[in-house]
């Protein structure tokens, strides 16, 4: 009986991971988008405090500040005690995950992350929300999660002004709220909400620019593709890569900027760029879903023409490890930056004063550090693809 019951439960183990790994590209009835490039590691079987990651260097300077110009507490300083996680596990808390989008990797290691911190707690997550960058749908999702009567909410708001309304009102229905990069207009720290976590996004702005000017030789034209958008962090990635660049590498000019307002609009912000800019020998774009755009329109101009980003999307880093177009990046540790979202979640259960911003810090990555980088940002190995590509 017992060995029978014993290949029972392998088989149901084996079943389970064979679900895991056929779920890439696939949606659940919640919104959550999840590839199997970016899954979860295997922090919810673990023991001990909660910290980010530990391998994650926390010497340099974090240079971004808040939304509200607030300093920046290092997320390496945040942690969970096994006192505190029991204390936690005892109140049987939910929480509700709203996002502005899902679908990149960025946004599903943070939802990886987040979800094995919980589970870490004992914290049931009810729902995973995916506004698809519609203010009025995250607005709706809202209203759907508070129906479910979360104790938590971690979400980022696809625009500050029109979802402040329904963020207040879950603050006010006494949901204890973190939010990812960005806060909704007129919310205060502390009062409306926890507290906000980012990456070090003008750090790794700074990172795209020393990139550029590398692989430039200090000199030439350079064109900039931003977020238009009122969005702080992505503001930030764009003034830290111009301001490095004046500041550091006068022999570089700023020739053209061009301003997305979805993904989507990359190649086609990038072609006008390249149409009226002949001569210019690089890009930067302000995240790499847009910049894969970018590289399409590099391609089809047959261009000589090097690109620097923000952020370790599977085929940018596909790119930087075949020494392509796309040269170097600035890399946002998202799974860690989930881990920071749920203790200070913890922190506000607990009744602990957290700080107003938390930033994660920012990392440089090229060919040379590319699989060591994914393996520090999404806490797995490379896809082989990836790896065959680096050697």
């Amino acid at each position: 009986m017992k060995r029978f019951l014993s290949m029972f439960i392998m088989i149901l183990v084996i079943s389970s991971l064979a679900l895991v790994g056929c779920s890439q590209g696939s949606s659940s009835s919640s919104g959550e988008k999840e590839k199997d490039s970016v899954e979860t590691g295997d922090e919810a079987a673990s023991s001990g405090p909660i910290t980010i990651n530990p391998d994650i260097s926390g010497d340099q300077k974090i240079l971004s500040k808040g939304p509200h110009g607030e300093e920046a507490v290092s997320a390496k300083t945040l942690k969970l005690s096994e006192e505190d996680i029991a204390k936690i596990k005892e109140g049987k808390y939910t929480a509700a995950l709203v996002m502005h989008y899902a679908g990149n990797d960025w946004a599903t290691a943070q939802i990886n992350g987040l979800k094995a911190t919980f589970k870490r707690m004992g914290i049931k997550v009810v729902a995973v929300t995916d506004a698809q960058f519609k203010a009025e749908k995250q607005v709706s999702d809202i209203e759907t999660v508070l129906a479910k009567k979360p104790d938590l909410i971690v979400g980022i708001p696809v625009d500050p002004v029109s979802t402040a309304d329904a963020f207040k009102k879950a603050s006010d229905a006494g949901v204890k709220v973190v939010f990812m990069d960005n806060t909704p207009s007129g919310l205060e720290a502390g009062k409306d909400y926890v507290s906000v976590v980012s990456a070090d996004n003008y750090g790794n702005g700074v990172a795209a620019a020393d990139i550029m000017a590398e692989k430039l030789g200090k000199k030439g034209k350079v064109g900039v593709i931003f977020h238009d958008a009122d969005y702080f962090v992505t503001k930030q990635r764009t003034e830290a890569f111009e301001a490095t660049i004046k500041e550091k590498y006068p022999d570089i000019e700023i020739a053209a900027r061009g301003g997305i307002a979805v993904p989507n609009d990359g190649e086609k912000v990038a072609s006008g760029m390249l149409t009226k800019n002949p001569d210019l020998d690089g890009l930067f774009v302000v995240w790499d879903v847009p910049a894969e755009g970018a590289l399409a329109a590099v391609r089809t101009a047959g261009k000589d023409v090097q690109i620097t980003t923000i952020d370790l999307g599977t085929n940018v880093a596909l790119e930087i490890a075949s020494d392509g177009i796309i040269k170097g990046l600035g890399a946002q540790l998202p799974y860690d930056q989930g881990i920071a979202e749920a203790i200070l979640g913890g922190y506000a259960l607990l009744g602990k004063e957290a700080p107003a911003y938390v930033a994660v810090p920012a990392l440089t990555v090229t060919k040379e550090n590319v699989l060591d980088a994914w393996k520090l940002v999404y806490h797995k190995e490379a896809p082989e693809s990836i790896q065959g590509a680096a050697k």
